[in-house]
């Protein structure tokens, strides 16, 4: 007996449906597929919500300076005259950021290796690439999903079953985080 399903799909066709519907569990919090697909995706999406609850607390906070370019009231950078040519002036600025650990690092490459990235896309429509900004399913993961269930052994999510698909009968579900 198989690991897993075979869906249908050749191997490269079924793992890229499998990261597509993982990617946008995490990211929407409930997707609506077949049952034989949502057995599936619950299975890998829960091993990546372990992963991420294991890591989540798992930083040090880390004091830098950055050089940001100073800027005037319009937002335009300020130049200066320095030997005949026009440089830029920066500022000193001190920022605390998250580092993390070892193991931590190592969690969210494994996240990043399986999830696509997101793109998040304005509400209205207009000025697709405009006002597009990428998301960082690793740190929703590790900031939002897994201190979620941090008191939680498993079962992170629920399948809810719909009926039939009228066109093909196929068993429909609704997947969704608990």
């Amino acid at each position: 007996m198989a690991g897993y399903r075979k869906l249908g799909r050749t191997s490269s066709q079924r793992k890229a449906l499998l990261r597509n519907q993982v990617t946008n569990l995490l990211y929407h919090g409930k997707i609506r597929t077949t049952e034989c697909k949502a057995k599936e995706v619950k299975k890998i999406a829960e091993k990546l919500i372990t992963i991420a609850k294991k890591e989540c607390k798992n930083f040090e906070k880390v004091t830098v300076t950055a050089k940001v370019a100073k800027k005037d009231a319009q937002g335009k950078r300020v130049k200066e005259v320095v030997n005949g040519k026009r440089v830029t002036v920066y500022d000193e600025v001190k920022k605390e950021i998250e580092k993390d650990m070892p193991s931590r690092l190592n969690a969210r490459r494994k996240i990043l290796a399986y999830l696509y990235p997101v793109t998040e896309r304005p509400a209205n429509g207009r000025k697709v690439r405009k006002n597009t900004k990428s998301v960082d399913m690793a740190a929703k993961l590790f900031n939002e999903i897994g201190p979620k269930y941090a008191d939680r052994n498993g079962g992170y999510t629920r399948i809810i079953k719909l009926g039939a698909r009228k066109g093909d009968g196929a068993e429909e579900v609704i997947l969704e985080l608990v």
